[in-house]
């Protein structure tokens, strides 16, 4: 089986799909591995790297292997450059781009989805949001500490003390706990809230505080693990009550979101009046409308003298760990991928292969890419 890496050309993405350490490995396995010269340039990996681990680099490779694997969704062009047949691994963006499904399924490729793969024990090691999550929360505390015009840290000094900043974390998921666990290391007095109860002992391990919000909410869980939509009464409720808490802060960190909808609203315009001048959101929810009523997408808008950031693809900002992270979720789905000989075998039979599938056979498989592209729905059609 020839596995195909294509340079990336979205702009700013900087991560690559695959690194030296998985092309040793795939090839181990017996997986042909073709990378597009530069592809790994923006990484800080050099081609000759790629060539040493046992990868071909040479031109037009990276989308003639019987396996593409990308980072980000693919380009009308990339798309037209795919062989029918072929197979397409990478951050597709199934619950909102629908259009992408669409001309995957008419190009007669088949596709699977790095954010579909199911959350199971099993697929830990392929849970490429996890692994871009941790990067990015990692990042978003350091943009706090780097923005805040103050220390983290408690000081003493011969001028006299600092008094540590206050950090709230809003989302306790991968991003959030990093997020926590990093601003923590740099001395921050931390908090953070969650819809999610079950996750209060993650956060105190780490050293935060848990904010309950007396609101009438105990949890707000759904099967998958993820944060579900709230009412909107629910909605109004939590932001009031959010608004005192923000206040009391020097620094917020906001990363909650809901899989395919817009980001909840929980930072409103009140809520950041009443924050000391020069205190800074970071909003990691930018890109899907934002946790904060403020946030402008890829800006830094400064609003009541307070610093609200809206970083887009914050992962692809450290992009030598990000790929590093991104290429082993890749080379753990390929593994179910080969057989022993390694030739290309695609088990449908298999949670993890059929669940991340949204392309097949010249048709959108999966139903939450269906919706989003507007294809009549099992029971519905």
């Amino acid at each position: 089986m020839k596995l195909s890496v294509p340079k990336e050309t979205a702009a700013g993405e900087q991560r690559v799909a695959t690194v030296p350490d998985a092309v040793q490995k795939l090839s181990a396995a017996g997986v042909e591995v073709l990378v597009d010269p530069g592809a790994g340039e923006a990484s800080h990996v050099p081609d000759a790297a790629f060539t040493e681990a046992g990868a071909k680099v040479e031109a037009g490779a990276g989308f003639s292997g019987d396996v593409v694997a990308k980072v980000g969704p693919p380009s009308r062009e990339e798309i037209g450059r795919l062989s029918e047949g072929s197979v397409l691994i990478g951050f597709l963006q199934p619950l909102t781009n629908g259009e992408t499904a669409k001309a995957l399924a008419g190009a007669g490729v088949t596709s699977f989805a790095m954010e579909a793969i199911p959350r199971i024990t099993r697929a830990q090691s392929m849970d490429a949001l996890s692994s871009q999550a941790t990067v990015a929360g990692y990042r978003a505390a350091l943009i706090t500490a780097q923005e805040l015009g103050r220390f983290l840290p408690m000081l003493t000094t011969a001028a006299g003390t600092i008094r540590p900043a206050k950090v709230l974390v809003l989302g306790a998921g991968v991003a959030g706990l990093q997020a926590i666990a990093t601003a923590r290391r740099l001395g921050a007095v931390l908090s953070a809230f969650d819809v999610r109860s079950a996750v209060e002992e993650q956060i105190k391990s780490l050293g935060a505080k848990f904010v309950k919000l007396d609101i009438g909410l105990e949890n707000a869980e759904d099967a998958g693990g993820y944060a579900r939509a709230l009412t909107d009464e629910e909605q109004q409720r939590q932001r009031e009550a959010l608004a005192d808490v923000i206040a009391q802060m020097d620094g917020v960190i906001s990363t909650a979101a809901v899989p395919g909808r817009r980001a909840p609203l929980l930072i409103i315009e009140d809520a950041v009046k009443r924050m000391k001048p020069g205190s800074v959101i970071v909003d990691l929810a930018a890109e899907t409308g934002g946790n904060c009523e403020l946030t402008e997408s890829g800006k830094t808008v400064i609003a009541h003298d307070v610093k609200i950031i809206g970083p887009e693809n914050l992962a692809s900002s450290m992009p030598d760990h990000a790929s590093q992270l991104y290429a082993k979720n890749v080379q753990s789905l390929l593994g179910l991928m080969v057989d022993e000989e390694g030739a290309l075998k695609l088990d449908f039979d298999d949670e993890i292969i059929a669940g991340a599938c949204i392309t097949r056979d010249g048709e959108i498989v999966h139903e939450g890419a269906k919706k989003a592209a507007g294809v009549a729905t099992e029971g519905n059609g």
